[in-house]
């Protein structure tokens, strides 16, 4: 037996990476889309008493990309991007919350290829669960648009009838599932 719960529990939670994944979109030859994921990442967060003082800590293996293509994974990983040799780790740690819990806005520094910027993540939490075993977990999903040339990244190839390649601005999307720890 299980209940819902529809407040953020005070606590601090492990990313459960099984059950979560970090995601991003950017446009490609100004027409589509593409959309890639990483495969290896982790963090904790603590959600305090006073919900403005909670805070998050996530870590992301740069060379852990998979776009569905090995050459396009291998082009991302390379100094024409993230150099992922050099900058094996991309961090987000936590500096301020704004909002109720519900829905809130996660402010903090983001270091992609070795560059640290502000982000600020819109984050809607989707419920918590208590186990009937005594596990509690919950589910949050975040996203926030960046540039990337804000972090470095300014490869690119100007397309014959006008435009580049690949656009500046990238989405990153987040769907978490944490566990409570002991």
């Amino acid at each position: 037996m299980s209940t819902t719960v529809t407040t953020v529990p005070v606590g601090i939670y492990a990313i459960d990476t099984v059950h979560s994944e970090v995601g991003f979109v950017v446009r490609h030859s100004g027409i589509s889309k593409v959309r890639g994921r990483f495969t290896d990442f982790g963090g904790t967060f603590t959600v305090a008493e006073n919900f403005a003082d909670s805070a998050a800590q996530v870590t992301i293996e740069s060379g852990s990309v998979h776009t569905g293509n090995e050459q396009r994974d291998g082009h991302l990983t390379s100094p024409d991007f993230w150099d992922s040799a050099s900058n094996p780790q991309w961090t987000f740690t936590s500096t301020s919350v704004e909002g109720d819990g519900a829905e809130f806005t996660l402010h903090g520094d983001l270091t992609i290829n070795g560059v640290t910027q502000h982000a600020a993540l819109e984050v809607e939490f989707n419920g918590a669960l208590a186990t009937g075993d005594g596990e509690e977990k919950v589910g949050f999903s975040a996203q926030t648009v960046i540039s990337r040339k804000d972090f470095g990244l300014t490869w690119n190839v100007a397309l014959e009838g006008g435009g580049l390649l690949v656009g500046d601005k990238v989405t990153i999307s987040i769907e978490v599932q944490a566990a409570k720890q002991a």
